[in-house]
């Protein structure tokens, strides 16, 4: 291992302010016991959902100048005026997409030559993912989806995720309500979906297949989940195949559509693909026989497959009324015949202490013996975009990206 590494915990720039933390005071303990070379300094912050106090109540270093650390660790981008030259950071840069609002910080880590590793392309041999928030994106947006139902209907009261403690709470309020004759539809398979699924999970509500969801009228509420094959098709008639969907997007046609004239509470957890077919375009809204009063887009991809996600909402503010004739954001839950929208797009930051527990251990686990020691997988390569004031050779993509040429 290398010797005396100095690791700098970052308090976040960024506004609106996030909460998380990606590691818990206890986690700092845990991390210098197990990696005796590392000393970790916190830069103290008053928004953090681990107050300085629970820092320093373990008598871990707190700091506010991090000049001399080698590795600065944050969760959300820096601000540009914070940037350290010279330095290691990991955060989610949000840049490899050729994300335009985020250009400038890129630019500025190019020309202070830092080197920058992005969580959000650390990956395992397999090229999966070794640390994300998804799972609990997940389990808070089907949670608001659920509590979006009860404010529409007036049938019961849900207190705001981010009011809540912590998620054993929230839990605890979800066991109290009881929903109507409803049918609430997922989509969605990954790591996102399966952290709805865990909250829906705590109403013991009755899944069933999409056949039945389609068909069947119930006595109950029920759930269904569904996977692309359920809702895209071969434009020319092959069987589905779900990684030559990956592959070719643009050769499938929606189905989904006759899941909009039965569903109540439509939660979206999937991955899209802007090559790939919408799920409800801006016509469907008006038909008379358009069932969905409740959107949670979970994903949330603006102006993408959910016509009715026409901006991002906020944890503060998360919901709005989309009005199916003018398109146009209304006010939430005033005209009944508005669709009700939740498109949060930090939903984890609703549950932060849970999430950076959760965070911090995957960190733990699977990253900083990378990170702290030797790479042996190359995990920590593959995720760095920058290094010595240019793009890795993984990212030479974005060099006219960099340059502002698209």
């Amino acid at each position: 291992m290398t010797p005396n590494l100095k690791i700098g915990i970052l308090r976040e720039t960024k506004n609106p302010p996030d909460k998380r933390v990606p590691v818990t005071p206890s986690q700092v303990v845990k991390l210098t016991e197990r990696f005796p070379n590392v000393e970790v300094y916190i830069q103290p912050s008053d928004i953090r959902c681990y107050t300085d106090e629970e820092y320093q109540y373990l008598d871990l270093n707190m700091k506010e100048d991090l000049n001399d650390c080698d590795i600065l660790i944050g969760v959300k981008e820096v601000d540009t005026q914070a940037l350290i030259a010279g330095k290691t950071y990991v955060f989610f840069a949000h840049v490899a997409k050729k994300q335009p609002h985020n250009r400038t910080l890129l630019q500025e880590v190019i020309k202070k030559k830092i080197r920058l590793v992005d969580y959000e392309y650390l990956t395992d041999y397999n090229e999966q993912r070794v640390v994300a928030f998804g799972r609990w994106a997940g389990i808070v947006g089907a949670y608001n989806g659920l509590r979006a139902r009860g404010i529409r209907t007036d049938n019961f009261q849900l207190k705001a995720a981010h009011q809540c403690i912590d998620m054993d709470e929230m839990y605890a309020g979800l066991k109290k309500i009881k929903l109507k004759n409803i049918k609430i539809l997922l989509t969605g398979g990954g790591r996102v979906a399966m952290g709805a699924m865990e909250t829906l999970s705590q109403l013991n509500l009755k899944e069933v297949t999409p056949d039945e969801f389609l068909n069947k009228e119930f006595n109950e509420p029920v759930l269904c989940r569904i996977d692309p094959r359920h809702y895209v098709k071969h434009k020319g008639g092959m069987e589905f195949n779900l990684q030559h969907f990956f592959n070719h997007p643009k050769e499938y046609e929606s189905t989904f559509k006759p899941f909009t004239k039965v569903t109540d509470i439509f939660i979206a957890c999937h991955y899209w693909d802007p090559k790939s077919p919408k799920f409800i375009t801006k016509k469907d809204y008006l038909e008379t026989d358009f069932n969905i009063t409740v959107i949670a887009d979970v994903s949330c991809d603006v102006n993408g497959p959910i016509a009715s996600t026409v901006r991002a909402s906020t944890i503060a503010d998360p919901f709005y009324g989309y009005d199916p004739k003018t398109g146009k954001v209304e006010m939430p839950f005033v005209d009944p015949e508005n669709i009700t929208v939740m498109a949060v797009d930090n939903l984890p930051g609703e549950l932060p202490r849970n999430a950076s527990s959760d965070f911090g251990m995957n960190l733990m686990d699977k990253v900083y013996p990378s990170l702290f020691g030797h790479d042996d997988t190359g995990m920590i390569e593959r995720a760095t975009i920058t290094k010595n004031g240019k793009l890795t050779e993984q990212y030479a993509y974005l060099q006219n990206y960099l340059e502002g040429k698209e």
